[in-house]
């Protein structure tokens, strides 16, 4: 019986382990450029890692999945958002301005 439940309490921790790292987590970066007409919105990541890490890296262009958020930004804005590849391109899925 004790067996039982100790292989239970280790399934219910090992889908709670997964559920938690399967959610995404904000990227977070300053935006670069707006192209309304293409659909993108390039975005610098802010540099993440060990204190005093230098280097930036090149701006992503991100599709857009709301063309509403060409309202919202502006380049120069920090923004904290949530990327997916759909259809094989990288899409902003949410977006919010810092």
């Amino acid at each position: 019986m004790k067996v039982v439940r100790n292989v239970s309490a280790c399934a219910v921790m090992i889908v709670f382990a997964m559920s938690t790292a399967s959610a995404q987590q904000a990227i977070r970066g300053t935006v670069t450029g707006i192209d309304e007409p293409g659909g993108r919105i390039s975005i610098q990541q802010t540099a993440s890692g060990t204190v005093g890490a230098t280097g930036t890296a090149a701006p992503d262009s991100y599709k857009v999945k709301d063309g509403l958020l060409f309202n919202a930004v502006h380049p120069g804005d920090k923004v904290a958002f949530s990327a997916e590849t759909i259809d094989g391109a990288k899409t902003i899925t949410e977006l919010e301005k810092e």
